[in-house]
């Protein structure tokens, strides 16, 4: 009788044995399955679908940070083509400089109001010249957050009669708002802005 006591115990305890085994294997087997199903819905919405001419083209999805030195630059370059594209319009100036403001803090404002004060835009406007600059290089270091920039450009002013070329470089710092919106699509802020040099390149004026 004790020895079916003992048989029964012990079958019992491989039940128990068996049981827990199981258990922990669903488990592992439903934990896998959960963390499977997030990396193909992840992996899902990376890819995005475009239908071009009739046919379903695949595009992958990349995160913002393999594209932090493309979008910075290119934030930096829209500002500066934003404030230093003018034409000999009151109203075309003001509406340039003022989308150049979305993209920078009060720095920028700054150099806006020294160079009202200063008669430089009536300058533009009396004598009819149309400026342009040609960004010609950006170097950026997103090591250090915010990100400096120095910006080399040229300016090009151009007359009825004649086109004067400058020689540009400003600095200054990109800060990540974390917002995106129409008048600032990057979501990026240029702080701390200067003017470090703006001078002409060539002291002869280049007829074109």
């Amino acid at each position: 009788m004790f020895s079916q006591f003992k048989n029964i115990d012990t079958a019992f305890m491989h039940i128990k044995t068996f049981s827990i085994f199981l258990v922990l294997a669903n488990v592992l087997v439903m934990g896998f399955c959960i963390y499977k199903s997030y990396d193909m819905v992840n992996a899902a919405q990376n890819r995005v679908h475009i239908l071009y001419n009739g046919k379903v083209l695949e595009a992958i999805a990349s995160d913002r940070k393999s594209n932090l030195p493309v979008e910075l630059r290119d934030h930096i370059k829209t500002f500066h083509q934003y404030f230093f594209n003018l034409s000999p319009d009151d109203k075309a100036i003001q509406a340039n400089v003022s989308k150049a403001l979305y993209l920078a803090d009060e720095s920028a404002k700054k150099q806006y109001d020294n160079l009202r004060e200063s008669g430089y835009y009536n300058n533009l406007i009396s004598a009819n010249i149309s400026q342009e600059i040609e960004v010609d290089s950006i170097h950026l270091d997103i090591n250090v957050y915010p990100y400096t920039f120095t910006c080399y450009a040229t300016q090009k002013l151009v007359r009825s009669s004649s086109t004067a070329n400058r020689k540009l470089i400003t600095q200054g710092q990109v800060r990540d708002i974390k917002t995106q919106t129409d008048n600032n699509p990057h979501g990026f802020l240029v702080q701390g802005w200067e003017i470090l040099e703006n001078r002409d390149q060539d002291p002869k004026s280049i007829k074109p």
